[in-house]
């Protein structure tokens, strides 16, 4: 159980570490093999771009995990811990809505990819391992967009301040 809490916790985080250190290796690596010996392959690019698309979209996981997405919230400032939950919860439920469509359709390319048998020009690998990006970012969109919803009507029944995220910048 504690493993499980761990993963839960931490699951972006390292993901995020590890897509971002194989985006700088790889592109360290072709930036000295085209200067050095004025050759480069065409599967670094690959590796890099494809590394780009999972920070993006473990990235925006992680940002709805710790509400950390761009957002006006003025109107928040003036609202009592209720009215504060049931705009974050109302929120939360249209962001839902979008990202189930988006997870219909974005697997949808990831099952023709896999019927067709696509492979990248470089790597010559199935293109499903990077098509699934989509499809898996917003899957952990949506499962935490569910944690928020439930955290947020538990704040709701309670009466506690809902969660907001960190501040970028604090009202002086």
């Amino acid at each position: 159980m504690d493993l499980l809490r761990r993963i839960d916790r931490d699951a972006e985080r390292w993901l995020l570490l590890v897509f971002y250190v194989l985006l700088v290796i790889t592109m360290a690596i072709e930036v000295l093999r085209r200067e050095i010996f004025s050759f480069s392959s065409i599967w670094g690019e690959e590796i890099v771009r494809y590394s780009f698309i999972y920070l993006a979209w473990i990235g925006a996981a992680a940002a709805v995990k710790e509400r950390a997405h761009i957002r006006i919230d003025v109107i928040m400032h003036y609202l009592s811990p209720r009215p504060k939950a049931l705009l974050y919860i109302f929120g939360d439920l249209v962001m839902f809505g979008v990202a189930i469509i988006a997870l219909y359709w974005s697997y949808e390319a990831v099952h023709v990819s896999a019927k067709f048998g696509s492979v990248t020009d470089g790597l010559r690998v199935s293109k499903v391992w990077f098509l699934m990006a989509v499809p898996l970012g917003f899957g952990l969109i949506v499962y935490r967009l569910i944690q928020s919803m439930i955290r947020d009507f538990h704040c709701l029944r309670t009466g506690k301040p809902v969660f907001e995220g960190d501040t970028l910048f604090e009202e002086g």
